[in-house]
């Protein structure tokens, strides 16, 4: 079932529509493979079909709606070919931007990364704070981003990502984050001390070691197999996993 907030002050309806909707498709809280109708989004949210129409349209351009004409429409299921565009553009431009940010990034917002760790440390201990860490481990690497006034590839590295987001959340939900949260620490001595010549092994250590561990997630007997519409492997950049 939909999870529906209330509209944020300033919010028109299609924002409204879309900002929910997208939410609850990224959290899982609407589940790869889903059937949703129009009408029953549109009930939920107290609003015409019109504003879900159109977000519904646009949330297919995003890759996470499919329609199938005289069939209905579906929640997109999680597929390896944009799980593996979206890893290779978090590689390639997580290294960029740490090395950008070891040469200058702004006091305030190492502050911000500091405080996003320390309430990421207040969750490690809680049951079921997984999403909460989701967002939080999503605006760690957005502050990097904002940092170094590159607001607009973090928007383009998000429109891409919604299948390899949602299989981090998946694996976040499996296993602990304390590793994570590590790494988060490394990421901040890193750019503090500018250990340039340390950005490759953070990065693969960060980005590309889980990815080993999600072709456990789609195996037959996983709960989550019906999640997938794997037709190719998951890959590490250059590498099949």
């Amino acid at each position: 079932m939909m999870k529906v907030t209330p509209k944020l002050s300033g919010e028109n309806n299609k924002e409204y529509a879309y900002r929910v909707i997208k939410e609850n498709m990224m959290s899982l809280q609407l589940q790869p493979g889903q059937e949703i109708s129009e009408i029953d989004l549109a009930a939920s949210l107290q609003l015409s079909r019109t504003p879900v129409r159109e977000v519904l349209s646009k949330l297919k351009e995003e890759h996470l709606v499919e329609v199938y004409p005289q069939v209905g429409t579906y929640v997109s299921k999680i597929t390896a070919q944009l799980i593996n565009e979206a890893a290779f553009m978090r590689f390639t431009l997580e290294k960029e931007i740490l090395t950008l940010s070891c040469k200058s990034f702004p006091p305030a917002e190492l502050q911000e990364l500091k405080k996003n760790v320390a309430l990421q440390e207040l969750l490690l201990h809680q049951q079921g704070m997984e999403l909460e860490f989701h967002k939080l481990d999503t605006e760690f690497h957005h502050i990097i981003f904002r940092g170094n006034s590159k607001e607009h590839v973090w928007t383009s590295i998000t429109r891409l990502s919604t299948h390899y987001n949602r299989m981090r959340l998946l694996f976040e939900m499996e296993h602990r984050f304390d590793e994570a949260i590590l790494q988060h620490k490394n990421i901040i001595t890193l750019i503090e001390n500018k250990e340039t010549h340390q950005v490759e092994n953070i990065v693969r250590e960060h980005i590309l070691k889980p990815i080993k561990h999600w072709p456990e997630l789609y195996q037959a007997d996983s709960a989550y197999a019906r999640f997938f519409d794997l037709s190719s492997k998951i890959e590490l950049p250059g590498t099949s996993v």
